[in-house]
C-alpha cells in the first residue's frame, strides 16, 4: 500500500467511525445534502473489493459501514422519513438527477 492509499484508507475509517457515531444523522438527510449515504458507502466498498478479488456481498459491505448488521442498524436507529424530508430528496434528485 503506498502512503496516498493508506492516508486515504485512514480517512475512510476516520469517516465510517464519525457516521457511526452519528446515528442521529439518517440517510435521506445524507442523500439531500450530499447525494450519498451509508448505503451508497457500502457499494462503493462492496465494488472496490469485487475489483480487487475479494469476496464481499451487500451484507457484509454494509456491516462494514455500519458497524453492525444493517437491520440492526435499522431498528435502533432508523426513521420513517417525514414528508418535508420526501420532498426535499426528491427536490434534491431533480437538481442532481
Amino acid at each position: 500500500m503506498n502512503d496516498s492509499t493508506a492516508l486515504e484508507a485512514a480517512a475512510f475509517r476516520r469517516l465510517l467511525a464519525h457516521l457511526r457515531e452519528r446515528s442521529d444523522v439518517q440517510n435521506i438527510d445524507l442523500m439531500i445534502l450530499a447525494g450519498f449515504c451509508r448505503n451508497c458507502l457500502a457499494d462503493w466498498l462492496r465494488d472496490a473489493a469485487e475489483e480487487a478479488g475479494v469476496p464481499m456481498d451487500r451484507d457484509q459491505a454494509r456491516e462494514q459501514v455500519y458497524g453492525m448488521p444493517f437491520a440492526q442498524w435499522k431498528a435502533e436507529h432508523q426513521r420513517d422519513a417525514t414528508p418535508e424530508q420526501l420532498a426535499a430528496f426528491e427536490a434534491s434528485r431533480a437538481r442532481h438527477g
